[in-house]
């Protein structure tokens, strides 16, 4: 009878042993519930980077609309059907679920951080700065794309069904949220960890340059819708912007973690894009020393296919190797940029501390030296008269907009928006466009999904622009 009972008792022991670490048991330490702050902020910045490098045909067809590269085979893209393959839903999709949302969760969990000390305390609000830019960054882009678009009521689960905010709305909040994060920016104080900003290294000095140059990007868009705003928006912030050779990029390591272009063009194992001959003859006939950079030789030329029409990719340049490689890296914002910014900011009289012609020879030398070209090279073609600020042909918008356009190449939504803010250069017309006047795209329509799962907020926001349609203009394309 003892020994039972002694039996009992060590049962009883086992089972409250048990119950007691029955918690630590069933916890995944390798997988903690709550998701750091950092890492969804390095997500999101990995995630942002990927979709601008991306060439894939159902997430980034810029390239293509931008006019840089075209097809071979199929031709839908190039000739402007985004509604085939669902690419304003995938789009939609990615800047709002797979980076907007992160962001916003990184910002959620930063600002629940409990801290002590200075360098805590401002470590922390410079994160939530630097978090804030990139939704700025990203917010921009959506409104370039569509126009109208969700904003105030956005990312929020119970809300299924959000209204979409007038564009030019946005676009001043947005002008509002950069300034004040530029001006919250202590660099004196750390921000996030090196392991967690992919961009900067946690150089806060560099977020800084960053979103005072993003803030001329907003000012300059809007120069042709309200002048007053987009003039106190630039001069406030060029100073502060990125010097020469500066830049926000993200430096992809290889393997596993390769430029989306590496896995599109190469390991895909298909031979869907050439350079198309709009770029191509630009440069050709401008003698460009960056056409090395950019295209191999089919023979002793520079050979682009016909935009928008069926080429044979053994018939025509190919896209330079070195843009294909795994570490290819993705530039998002860079100086080169902001000086053509600027020359367009100098022609509108903005103060910005040099004039038009400064600014342009200065995104001229920057692309050139950038895409590893030399002193010599810039010299000899800033000094061809069909370069030349003074002996360029065409107006202002002319000498700048053909220039930044060559400048952004394989940044496609960069392009596109210079060519629809600055109707330059002139790009070809493909053969059996989708758009409905038979021109070029001036937006995305609405994502199909949005006309059946939000469609009382869809049918508000296209009458509010004119109609859900690909000729359209967004509200700063004036021209």
């Amino acid at each position: 009878m003892k020994r039972i009972y002694f039996l009992f008792i060590v049962l009883i022991g086992i089972s409250l042993s048990c119950t007691k670490d029955f918690e630590d048991f069933n916890t995944d330490k390798k997988h903690p519930v709550v998701v750091p702050g950092g890492f969804l902020f390095a997500n999101a910045q990995k995630a942002l980077s990927d979709q601008e490098a991306s060439t894939n045909v159902n997430l980034n067809i810029f390239k293509l609309v931008s006019q840089y590269w075209t097809e071979t085979t199929y031709l839908d893209e190039s000739n402007y059907d985004i509604v085939n393959r669902t690419i304003p839903d995938l789009n939609f999709r990615t800047y709002y679920r797979d980076i907007l949302m992160d962001l916003k969760e990184a910002k959620k969990l930063t600002d629940a951080e409990v801290v002590a000390g200075d360098d805590a305390t401002i470590g922390k609000a410079n994160r939530l700065f630097i978090i804030d830019l990139m939704e700025v960054y990203c917010y921009s882009i959506l409104v370039d794309m569509f126009g109208n678009v969700p904003y105030t009521e956005a990312l929020n689960i119970d809300d299924i069904s959000p209204a979409y905010d007038d564009a030019f709305t946005i676009y001043k909040d947005l002008i509002n949220r950069a300034s004040a994060d530029v001006a919250g920016l202590n660099t004196g104080y750390g921000g996030f960890s090196s392991d967690d900003d992919l961009y900067f290294a946690g150089d806060v000095a560099m977020w800084k340059k960053f979103g005072a140059t993003l803030k001329v990007r907003l000012g300059i868009a809007i120069a042709d819708a309200d002048g007053a705003l987009a003039k106190s928006t630039v001069e406030s912030a060029y100073a502060d912007g990125f010097a020469m050779g500066e830049r926000c990029e993200f430096v992809y390591e290889g393997g596993s973690n390769s430029n989306p272009l590496y896995q599109d063009l190469i390991q895909s194992g298909r031979h869907d894009f050439v350079p198309a001959n709009t770029i191509v003859d630009m440069m050709n006939n401008l003698t460009d020393p960056r056409r090395d950079k950019y295209f191999t030789m089919f023979g002793e030329v520079y050979l682009g296919g016909i935009y928008g029409e069926s080429n044979s990719f053994s018939q025509f340049s190919h896209i330079a190797d070195a843009i294909q490689e795994p570490t290819y890296p993705m530039v998002l914002l860079d100086y080169t940029e902001l000086a053509f910014y600027l020359a367009e900011a100098a022609e509108r009289g903005f103060s910005v501390g040099g004039n038009a012609e400064t600014w342009y020879k200065n995104g001229i030398e920057s692309s050139i030296l950038h895409w590893g070209g030399t002193a010599e090279e810039v010299t000899a073609y800033l000094g061809q008269a069909n370069v030349a600020y003074a002996t360029a042909a065409g107006n202002w918008k002319q000498k700048i907009g053909t220039q930044a356009w060559l400048a952004s190449y394989v940044r496609g939504l960069n392009g596109w928006n210079t060519w629809r803010r600055l109707d330059f250069p002139t790009l070809n017309l493909p053969p059996a466009p989708e758009t409905r006047d038979g021109q070029v795209p001036k937006r995305f329509t609405y994502p199909v999904n949005e006309q059946t799962l939000n469609a009382a907020n869809y049918t508000s926001a296209a009458a509010a622009i004119g109609g859900d349609e690909m000729d359209v203009k967004v509200f700063w394309d004036k021209n």
